[in-house]
């Protein structure tokens, strides 16, 4: 007898889609116009290719989700973008007008889709097409309101705000993933496994991360007559990361392999450890040797994260994180926060000031982990409702919910 799976999506995915995108098309009819600004195209090509390609083939790893995997991410981002979007240009609606869409205004709703695909990580393979859509949307929603917030009360530069976007997905998901926790789930499910083929099509997002990961930290740096070098050295400072970050993490899944050998979810995640932290940290670091520090401490901390904490997590908080979010963007992303924190009293010239940035920069975490953490419960609680139907427990991880297989078709 032929396996049963879920219902068919036609009443429930297209009305979300056309419903989400006539609304767009609507607000874009009436509010958006475009402002020439050609000159951050081939900026805007790497962080695309990082979102689409990097965060979809990195997606494929699991042995029965890779179509999901990749199909979802481009579904989710596609619509992300149009809500970022619109959603970043409120406040110029408000004062010209119009939400004017640039160069700059693209790479920026790239950035916060990004954010919204690493809180997407934590329940992979546990939600439908219809629940990651109201993730995304309402995971952009809290980022956005978490950067208004940041620069509106605390002063905190634009670049240093979009930067947390690691800290916020992450913890959005964790707390996502704590509230649709799935009984039964301290046994490893069957399907959720790696074999050679989803494991070559992961790595291949990871090469695509790893290598437009510099575009992605300093595209929104801004160059100004005073330091004409800062962007470039927040290039140089982002490879030097990821190349030591790639070296350590290697190292360190084998020593912490019960067989003395690589681990594949190592290679695909922890080599990028040191770009997120180098991502959050990057304005107060000036020199080569720190951000190969920061590459070191980075790895080290997400691979000792995915081999030990993630286990933790799920045996004594019921956290089941499927890509390991907190141990590839979380914890790296508060060590980039705390070097950050160091280096700028290190530099300050005086007690005060460097007390006052102190106040400043940890009530910038406190109010980022608070919003994200708060919105993820929502959302999970928003979730749990069987109006959205999830898959049930036997068929997580599994592509056969949602897409068409006509070899395996039952002919009657």
């Amino acid at each position: 007898m032929a396996p049963q799976y879920a219902r068919s999506l036609r009443f429930r995915l297209p009305p979300l889609l056309f419903f989400l995108q006539t609304g767009f098309i609507v607000v874009f009819i009436f509010y958006v116009d475009i402002e020439q600004n050609p000159s951050l195209y081939y900026k805007f090509q790497d962080v695309h290719v990082m979102v689409i390609l990097g965060f979809g083939f990195l997606a494929t790893f699991l042995v029965r989700y890779s179509f999901s995997g990749a199909g979802f991410t481009l579904l989710v981002a596609a619509m992300a973008v149009q809500w970022a979007v619109i959603l970043n240009g409120v406040e110029s609606m408000y004062h010209r007008g119009k939400i004017w869409i640039n160069m700059r205004s693209l790479v920026v709703a790239e950035m916060c889709t990004a954010s919204s695909l690493i809180a997407i990580g934590a329940v992979l393979g546990k939600t439908n097409p219809d629940q990651l859509l109201l993730i995304a949307l309402l995971e952009i929603s809290g980022f956005v309101l978490n950067g208004w917030l940041l620069q509106t009360f605390l002063k905190v530069q634009f670049l240093n705000a979009i930067m947390l976007l690691h800290i916020f997905g992450a913890f959005f998901g964790l707390m996502l993933s704590w509230v649709l926790y799935r009984q039964g789930s301290e046994q490893q499910h069957e399907k959720e496994k790696i074999n050679r083929k989803t494991g070559l099509f992961s790595v291949m997002g990871t090469l695509f991360l790893w290598m437009f990961w510099p575009s992605f930290n300093s595209v929104l740096v801004e160059v100004d007559h005073l330091d004409r070098g800062r962007k470039l050295r927040a290039v140089y400072s982002t490879y030097l990361a990821l190349a030591v970050s790639a070296v350590t993490a290697a190292g360190f899944s084998v020593l912490t392999s019960p067989q003395g050998k690589l681990n594949l979810f190592h290679i695909q995640r922890c080599t990028l450890a040191g770009g997120v932290a180098i991502g959050v940290a990057m304005s107060a670091v000036h020199l080569p040797w720190v951000a190969m520090t920061i590459g070191f401490a980075a790895a080290l901390i997400s691979t000792l994260g995915s081999r030990y904490i993630k286990p933790l997590m799920l045996f004594a908080f019921e956290c089941h994180d499927t890509c390991g979010v907190l141990s590839v963007h979380g914890l790296p992303g508060i060590l980039g926060w705390m070097v950050q924190l160091l280096l700028q009293i290190a530099d300050s010239d005086d007690l005060t000031t460097a007390v006052r940035f102190a106040v400043f920069h940890i009530s910038t975490l406190l109010i980022t982990l608070s919003l994200s953490m708060i919105l993820g419960l929502i959302t999970g609680f928003l979730l749990k409702f069987n109006f959205w139907r999830p898959p049930p427990n036997k068929k997580c991880f599994d592509d056969q919910n949602f897409w068409e297989f006509p070899h395996l078709a039952v002919k009657k």
